[in-house]
Order: C-alpha cells, then sequence, then structure tokens
C-alpha cells in the first residue's frame, strides 16, 4: 500500500532468515490494513443482526483463513519456481473483488434501508447493551421473519471464508510474496510465506474483534443508523474505484 510494504521489507534486506521471518511477520499484520480488505469485512460485520466482538472474529478468521491459503497456494510457485499469477489472470481477480465488495456494500444499504439493522440500547441490571432489533412485517412474527432473511441473505462464516478465498488471489499481496521469495534459503522462503498468510488472517480477526466491539459500545450503536449508511455509500464508491482500477480505467495507488 503506498510502497510500504517495499520500505518493511528495506529493513531485511541482506538479513538473515530470523530477520526475514520477522519481516514477513511484520507484512503479515500490515496487510490485513489494505483498505480493500477493511472495506469488505467491515461490511459485512454491519450487515449482521448478531453485531459484538465474538461474532465479528468469528467473520475476520473466517474471511483470514480463506484469504491464507489462497496466498500460499499462489504464493509457492513463486517461492520455489519463480513463476507469478498470469497478468491478466491477476486483473480479473481485482476486478471479481471490486464488484464483491460494491455488492457487500450495497446490501448493507439495502438491509438498512429495510429496517432490518435498527439497533436499541437497553440496561439490564445497571449495565448498557446494545441489541439489534428486527422489525417484522405486518401479519408476521418476528423470529420468523429472521430467520427467512437470515439464510436468504447467507450471512455466515462460510461467506466470509469464500470472499477470503477471492481476496487471496488479489495483487495487493504481491509486494509481500515477492519480499518472502527474495530469501535466499528455499525452505526459509516456504516458512516465511507461512507466516506471511498466517499473521494476515490472525490480524484480520484481530481488526474485525475491534470493529464489532466499537459497533456494540451503546454511544456507537445509538448512532448505527447513521453510520451504516455512510459506510455503504463508501464502500459501493471504493469498491466501483477499485473494479475500474483493476481494468485500468482510474489510477489505484493502492
Amino acid at each position: 500500500m503506498l510502497g510500504l510494504d517495499e520500505r518493511i521489507a528495506e529493513l531485511g534486506a541482506n538479513g538473515g532468515l530470523l530477520l526475514a521471518l520477522a519481516i514477513a511477520v511484520v507484512l503479515g499484520l500490515r496487510h490485513a490494513t489494505d483498505p480493500d480488505h477493511l472495506t469488505a469485512v467491515s461490511t459485512l460485520v454491519m450487515s449482521e443482526e448478531r453485531r459484538g466482538p465474538r461474532r465479528a472474529a468469528g467473520l475476520g478468521l473466517a474471511w483470514g483463513a480463506g484469504h491464507a491459503i489462497t496466498l500460499f497456494a499462489l504464493g509457492l510457485p513463486v517461492v520455489l519456481l519463480g513463476r507469478q499469477l498470469p497478468e491478466p489472470a491477476q486483473r480479473a481477480a481485482e476486478l471479481a473483488i471490486g464488484i464483491v465488495i460494491v455488492v457487500l456494500a450495497a446490501r448493507l444499504l439495502l438491509r438498512w434501508r429495510r429496517g432490518y439493522l435498527h439497533v436499541h440500547v437497553h440496561s439490564h441490571g445497571g449495565i448498557r447493551h446494545a441489541h439489534p432489533h428486527v422489525h417484522a412485517q405486518a401479519g408476521e412474527h418476528a423470529h420468523v421473519d429472521h430467520r427467512h432473511r437470515h439464510a436468504a441473505l447467507g450471512r455466515s462464516p462460510a461467506t466470509a471464508f469464500g470472499i477470503g478465498l477471492l481476496h487471496g488471489a488479489g495483487g495487493s499481496a504481491a509486494a509481500g510474496v515477492l519480499v518472502v521469495a527474495a530469501v535466499s534459503h528455499r525452505g526459509g522462503a516456504v516458512i516465511a510465506l507461512a507466516l506471511f498468510a498466517l499473521t494476515t488472517a490472525i490480524s484480520m480477526a484481530l481488526c474485525s474483534t475491534a470493529f464489532g466491539a466499537a459497533l456494540s459500545r451503546p454511544p456507537v450503536a445509538r448512532r448505527f443508523s447513521a453510520l451504516a449508511p455512510a459506510f455503504g455509500a463508501l464502500g459501493v464508491l471504493f469498491g466501483a474505484w477499485y473494479a475500474l482500477g483493476a481494468v485500468q480505467t482510474v489510477p489505484y495507488p493502492f
């Protein structure tokens, strides 16, 4: 992102294996903060009716696991054979990522517009909690309506895992993969790649946990009706920009 990976990699230039492994960990932790990652996961978490750090952590970890698997699988040929995914395939993956971001953001806007994400703040025993409140349509029972929408929209760790698989094929991790591929010892390079993929998954889970915890705080929950459309609109704009950048229609500096 903006050359940050390259600057981090320079810290380990001409260093030993242990330093290379440490750099791989730092790159993995930083990689989770790429704007496409944060946009996708934040809109996914905000679309949940059950928000909180535990649910957000599950979604983030599932997303990160999918990303790590694809990242390692596609990075292994680079490390062992020096062969990268063809550029047309990379651009196709980036285009698909942009489209997914737009879809996630649009779904968040749709759920907000239909009133599925209304939040009430309650006090229980002197402790204030934020609870999502799903409004049933006229003549329907709330619990039946909730189950139907949950199944239809498919919000689950499996969905997050699939999105992570797609993100792992994108080009935002290319700089990190090339860094670990430069490790002179082939076995060390494979270990560095695994650490890079693993720490990306862990950091993504931590980022989503923090985001979920912030959403569950009463001051934030009370303003959720204003936050959701803002996040959704920004997500649509960013996803469209990302997709257009993948086909080289607009500049994309990240």
